[in-house]
């Protein structure tokens, strides 16, 4: 870490106010609850994947999301990677579809195709949701096709449920799998009111991460069809994954995962009542302008590092941490912040969240 990042991190550590986000223990606090928890519920470890809390987990997620079989991976990368892997090889193409700002087209430093020789093939819009309409115009054969819910890039954009629909069913009409990147899936079901198995219907598998929303150290889980979830764990042994003992990572998630679930919905709500009054602000605009889920973009007209170098100075005089980075857009001069609207969020006011946006706002003016 350079000296700038070391820095702006003691910076944030000494803000007695977080606005995005949830709240986090430090080391030995997350510890001491890990081993509170575990004595109460009698936890068992794992070996290698197997047992212990990890098969305790994996059951409930497999029915969560509607799915027989799941297994439990360090990384949501590495369980995406070995979607595509086992998609690709059962249809002989190199070739699978996405959005062109997923994750993995972003992210991984063009790990599909380093690690795998995979092709990943733009589809649809960077700005919106992935649509039946930009399916059916594909030319080419795809192995599968990944659907991001929500987008996270777009400000956490969801498709309407009638789209949704649509978009599976153009799928199966052409024969192609459908694979989730859930990692933010656990904010979809406030919008759909719908359950989660629900909202997974359709998708041949489903990845959810278990550190974003959930507070988990890490980890994921990749859910599907028990003959899938079997060549899944192949591929987790193959790549380094199936370490000796997951324990301390199912147990990070498994300790706040029902607590956490239960907030969403009021965090949804508290994310709408913010739009409504960041979009008052001058120079702001939300996108979406009425967020589907507890996170949403604040556009903002000014450059990213005058927003940053604000950002550090509210930090400095009011000890409050407003976001996390705020990045240049394809306009000159305007910057996008994101926001997660956590259980943090849901105890400041309105007032005090609008003081300090404005006070951020008159630093960054030139």
């Amino acid at each position: 870490m350079d000296a700038r990042l070391s820095a702006q991190l003691l910076l944030k550590q000494g803000c007695r106010l977080h606005l995005p986000g949830f709240k986090a223990l430090e080391p030995a606090d997350e510890f001491e609850a890990l081993a509170r928890w575990c004595a109460r519920e009698g936890a068992q470890a794992d070996v290698y994947g197997e047992g212990g809390l990890a098969a305790v987990f994996e059951q409930r997620i497999a029915a969560l999301l509607g799915k027989p079989a799941a297994v439990f991976m360090p990384s949501g990368v590495m369980a995406q990677l070995i979607a595509m892997r086992i998609y690709t090889e059962r249809a002989g193409l190199d070739r699978f579809g996405l959005s062109p700002n997923a994750h993995l087209a972003l992210h991984e430093q063009e790990a599909p195709q380093a690690l795998f020789g995979l092709h990943a093939v733009p589809v649809g819009s960077r700005l919106q949701p992935m649509t039946a309409e930009d399916l059916a115009a594909q030319r080419q054969r795809l192995a599968a096709v990944v659907v991001e819910l929500p987008m996270r890039e777009a400000g956490g954009q969801l498709p309407d449920w009638d789209a949704l629909q649509a978009l599976k069913e153009q799928a199966a009409a052409m024969a192609t799998p459908l694979h989730m990147d859930g990692a933010r899936l656990w904010q979809c079901r406030a919008f759909y009111q719908r359950s989660f198995a629900e909202i997974a219907a359709g998708f041949a598998s489903v990845y959810v991460s278990m550190y974003k929303d959930i507070g988990g150290m890490a980890g994921a889980v990749l859910a599907g069809e028990e003959a899938f979830i079997a060549e899944a764990r192949l591929w987790q042994r193959r790549m380094g994954g199936n370490l000796y003992q997951q324990t301390p990572l199912l147990a990070s998630a498994m300790l706040r995962f029902d607590a956490r679930l239960a907030l969403l919905d009021d965090c949804w709500r508290r994310a709408k009542e913010l739009a409504s009054l960041f979009g008052r602000l001058p120079g702001v605009r939300v996108n979406p302008a009425e967020p589907r889920c507890n996170m949403f973009h604040l556009q903002i007209d000014a450059p990213a590092e005058a927003l940053n170098e604000a950002r550090d100075a509210v930090a400095r005089e009011e000890g409050a941490w407003l976001f996390g980075k705020a990045r240049p857009m394809d306009v000159r001069g305007f910057s996008v912040v994101e926001l997660t609207v956590g259980d943090q969020l849901l105890a400041i006011d309105d007032a005090t969240v609008e003081r300090l946006f404005r006070l951020l706002l008159e630093r960054a003016s030139p």
